[in-house]
């Protein structure tokens, strides 16, 4: 699929990408720093100087007057749902953030240094703020392409930009999924797996959704692929999930998506979906059927109701998903982890 981020920039050595990206434990050095707060803050953004790591964010809402607030950061990423607080009163929360180097897409621009959030909402008032290093952080990797990513420009967006939200504290998203991949080509740059594998720690969280730009691979070595990544994610000690892909919006005369295009076979015949299946049940692997369950919602809305979850307004686009979209598939992912006991009940953002 094509980028919406502008021309790539030049690929880094392996070496020297690696040192910057597995910084994520370097936070820990900093353990004994003072807290950062709202010295850091204006009243719609706060900028911390911080090296690529982990980071717990508590945040006070609330003020004299009712209030509502959310919170992005770096590359548009949710961290906080909008968040009310009745006149006079504060709300905490918390979340863990991961900042790392490039900051959104693993081949796009390296982003601006730090940790950087952006406090929105239909009345915002941010009261207080505490960033310290996360000491004890499950990290959630996400492998995949433009349908997951960070998307760095508006109206795109990935449906692991909108995951965080649904995390508090204690569970990190490190979406490295990058706009264009298959599985061929995520194995091969060493941007890519090249660089998640060696930051996977015991008790990680892989999640792996290929499928979009695998138009020409073939099913041996689509499933040799798949293998591959969930042997590397093992041998790391991290436990991988693979995600069947979302679908894409093309409908049927009947207004079903019982073709090709939209279940994600490819020209050579290989049925996605069913072979991620396969592999699942071969590897005894987590299995999130996001094709399933993202099929059940669009025929559901119906040719009219189903093109706000995608670009179809904006762009005439099937296939990426608006931010109400991706905020809707985070959240059946989100629905995911809880069902299958992939994250603690408490790490989850059910309301």
């Amino acid at each position: 699929m094509r980028r919406f981020n502008g021309v790539r920039v030049a690929a880094l050595a392996a070496v020297v990408l690696g040192a910057c990206l597995t910084a994520v434990p370097a936070a820990q050095a900093h353990d004994r720093q003072p807290p950062l707060g709202m010295e850091n803050c204006t009243a719609t953004a706060c900028h911390f100087d911080v090296p690529p790591g982990d980071y717990d964010v508590t945040v006070r809402l609330g003020g004299t007057a009712a209030s509502s607030t959310s919170i992005a950061g770096e590359t548009r990423r949710s961290l906080l749902p909008e968040t009310a607080a009745a006149a006079g009163r504060r709300v905490t929360r918390g979340f863990t953030v991961n900042v790392r180097t490039p900051e959104g897409e693993p081949t796009g621009p390296d982003g601006t240094p730090g940790l950087d959030l952006t406090i929105g909402g239909s009345a915002p008032a941010l009261a207080g703020i505490r960033v310290t290093p996360a000491r004890h952080t499950r990290q959630v990797f996400l492998v995949g392409d433009s349908t997951v990513c960070d998307q760095p420009a508006d109206p795109y967006t990935g449906w692991g930009q909108q995951l965080p939200q649904f995390l508090r504290k204690g569970v990190a998203v490190a979406n490295y999924a990058d706009s264009g991949e298959s599985t061929v080509t995520y194995l091969q740059n060493p941007q890519l797996w090249g660089t998640v594998q060696p930051l996977i720690r015991p008790g990680d969280l892989v999640l792996i959704q290929l499928a979009h730009n695998d138009k020409t691979t073939d099913e041996a070595t689509y499933r040799a692929n798949l293998e591959t990544l969930v042997a590397g994610a093992r041998e790391k000690g991290g436990k991988p999930v693979l995600v069947t892909p979302i679908v894409r919006r093309w409908f049927n005369a009947d207004g079903t998506l019982n073709n090709d295009i939209a279940l994600l076979v490819n020209g050579l015949g290989v049925n996605h979906p069913e072979v991620i299946r396969s592999v699942a049940a071969a590897e005894d692997v987590p299995l999130i059927d996001l094709t399933a369950k993202t099929k059940a919602l669009v025929e559901s809305l119906g040719v009219e109701g189903s093109k706000a979850l995608y670009l179809y307004n904006e762009k005439k686009d099937n296939t990426h998903t608006s931010a109400h979209g991706a905020t809707v598939y985070a959240g059946l992912v989100r629905d995911e982890l809880l069902a299958q006991h992939l994250v603690p009940r408490g790490t989850v953002r059910v309301g």
